[in-house]
């Protein structure tokens, strides 16, 4: 059973053959059909089957001679469509099959963020029909089996632009950093030595999360989770058509990088509202919009 399948409403399918039997319903009734021939008398298909408006599953697998399914794999998706980052990213396929990650080396985050590519059929599609395939952009969307809402922190107008300035300078000397200047090497490590210092005093007479406005980290031994805490954007609830499961949509922004999370209302603690905060694991997956400069194949 694929971890984050109870994200997209089916927590009560548990055990091989309940599962098998959903792969084989969602293998039918699916609209949304593509496949592209990449030996002779063999193609690769991609069947998404939609659960409900922009998620559901995707079933990944080879259609034989006799024209039937042989199906490989199957992950949840999330579509998303807002832009997260127009940052530098890299495709890498993983080692046990035909499913790929990629790389995102954006500076708001303050690491190599890695994620699940969702339209890995595309770009294989791209490659076999030698179509440009450098990354312009990339939409994030995540699953979460456990969340928390939290209340937000009250800030004046003059703190939020003030954050707003602070977070800015800090990317400037992040990329100046990349670049190898000296200069904002030492001036970024001064100021983590301060905040730590300020973090120090503080937390000896305030409660943690009053101190930490968000969060994004590597969470676990596997690259593409993330413990987050965000802010709320925009929240939307959604019911699951063939178990009435219902589900939320949140859209969250954490360290100003824009993305959504998938989570069984069930699985959430909280009442979501826009405003408030986000806290939980999650499985970071993403959508990459790719070049159509026919100078960017590979």
């Amino acid at each position: 059973m694929h971890r984050y399948l109870r994200s997209v409403g089916f927590s009560t399918y548990k055990h091989k053959k309940k599962i098998e039997g959903l792969l084989t319903l969602l293998e039918q009734t699916a609209e949304n059909r593509k496949c592209v021939q990449f030996e002779p008398g063999v193609n690769l298909c991609e069947i998404r089957a939609e659960v409900a408006p922009g998620m559901g599953v995707t079933l990944i697998g080879e259609v034989d001679e006799a024209g039937c399914f042989q199906r490989d794999y199957y992950y949840p998706y999330l579509l998303s469509p807002d832009e997260s980052s127009a940052a530098e990213c890299s495709i890498q396929r993983h080692t046990e099959k035909e499913t790929f990650a990629g790389l995102l080396d954006d500076n708001r985050v303050g690491i190599s963020l890695i994620f699940y590519l969702e339209n890995g059929f595309e770009f294989q599609k791209r490659i076999m029909h030698r179509r440009p395939t450098r990354p312009v952009s990339v939409r994030l969307s995540s699953f979460s089996n456990e969340g928390k809402i939290l209340l937000p922190l009250h800030k004046t107008r003059r703190q939020i632009e003030m954050a707003k300035v602070a977070a800015m300078d800090r990317n400037n000397l992040l990329e100046a950093a990349r670049n190898g200047d000296e200069e904002a090497m030492e001036t970024l490590t001064i100021e983590d030595i301060d905040m730590y210092s300020q973090i120090s005093r503080r937390v000896m007479r305030e409660d943690l999360y009053s101190i930490v406005d968000s969060c994004f980290m590597p969470s676990g031994i596997e690259c593409d989770q993330y413990s987050v805490i965000g802010d709320i954007l925009h929240v939307e609830e959604y019911q699951n058509k063939i178990t009435d499961e219902s589900i939320y949509n949140l859209t969250v922004s954490c360290n100003d990088l824009l993305f959504h999370v998938g989570i069984l209302k069930a699985d959430l603690m909280g009442d979501p509202q826009p405003g408030r905060r986000f806290k939980g694991q999650i499985w970071m997956q993403g959508t990459v919009v790719f070049s159509e400069n026919e100078e960017d194949c590979i």
